[in-house]
């Protein structure tokens, strides 16, 4: 029978039954804490099942159940065979990116909802990465904003070759082409702000915001004005780039929070505003 202790209230009152951890969950906490602190790497082994067994005093059984646990989360892969065994390996950020997604789809999540996070954090972000930047981070976000430019450019040229034949097809860069790069370019700022957390916040959104950008952009943008807007988003991010060189880190979060509010002027102009993040992968 599974132990049951008592927890008080702050006031001393004795509160509802709270279940006592089966020794696997202990077992596997401490394991956990090993591969966090480093104490096993990722592609190093833990100890064999007999080790654990003697070290913690427990059975087969237990020790396997407490590799499950692990292996849900994840942070190791178990192999059988004489030369298997459980195997750390390195965390997969799609785990969290998964799972938070799905939370927020559980949760009836807007998409003006989470935009609305990115617009606080973004912006900081910028800041951040303007105070902290490196030549490294120039380069990068300088080599994204030149393959953007070169997507508008091609787009826009072959869109001459087709005049003479009565379309305006091609205008417009390809959505999924234009929504990946847009949103590595948006990756980098979070990623290099130097700022973990927010690193990570922006990394697990990353399905959510990509998947709506390149909707939004294939279902309703304006073809006659297309060229223009899609060249008005690469100013920005030159312009951006020259304030993170500039180390103004004022300047960038201002600029960014502009560009973002316009951004979404765009993004959220019609019915997608409201639409649950759950409608987006169905």
């Amino acid at each position: 029978m599974t132990a049951m202790n008592y927890a008080r209230t702050p006031a001393g009152q004795v509160g509802q039954l709270v279940r006592a951890p089966k020794t696997s969950e202990l077992i596997a906490a401490q394991l956990r804490r090993q591969i966090v602190r480093g104490v096993v790497k990722p592609g190093e082994k833990l100890p064999p099942e007999t080790q654990l067994m003697e070290q913690f005093g427990v059975s087969r059984p237990t020790i396997r159940e407490a590799f499950r646990i692990l292996e849900t989360e994840r942070l190791i892969a178990v192999r059988p065979g004489s030369r298997g065994g459980a195997q750390v390996v390195v965390p997969d950020l799609t785990v969290a990116t998964r799972y938070v997604g799905l939370l927020l789809q559980l949760q009836g999540t807007t998409i003006d909802d989470v935009y609305e996070a990115r617009m606080i954090a973004e912006p900081a972000c910028a800041g951040l990465l303007a105070r902290r930047r490196t030549e490294q981070d120039l380069a990068d976000l300088a080599a994204v904003v030149a393959e953007i430019e070169s997507v508008i450019e091609s787009a826009i040229e072959s869109a001459a070759g087709t005049t003479a034949a009565g379309t305006t097809d091609g205008r417009a860069p390809d959505p999924a082409l234009w929504s990946r790069l847009t949103h590595r370019f948006h990756e980098l700022i979070m990623q290099r702000s130097g700022n973990q957390t927010l690193a990570l916040q922006g990394a697990v959104l990353h399905d959510i915001v990509a998947t709506h950008t390149e909707l939004r952009v294939s279902r309703s943008f304006d073809r006659a004005e297309s060229p223009e807007r899609f060249r008005r988003a690469v100013k920005a991010y030159k312009k951006l780039v020259t304030l993170i060189e500039a180390r103004d880190a004022d300047g960038a979060t201002r600029l960014w929070r502009s560009h973002m509010d316009s951004a979404g002027t765009y993004l959220l102009k019609d019915d997608l505003r409201d639409k649950p993040v759950v409608e987006l992968f169905t």
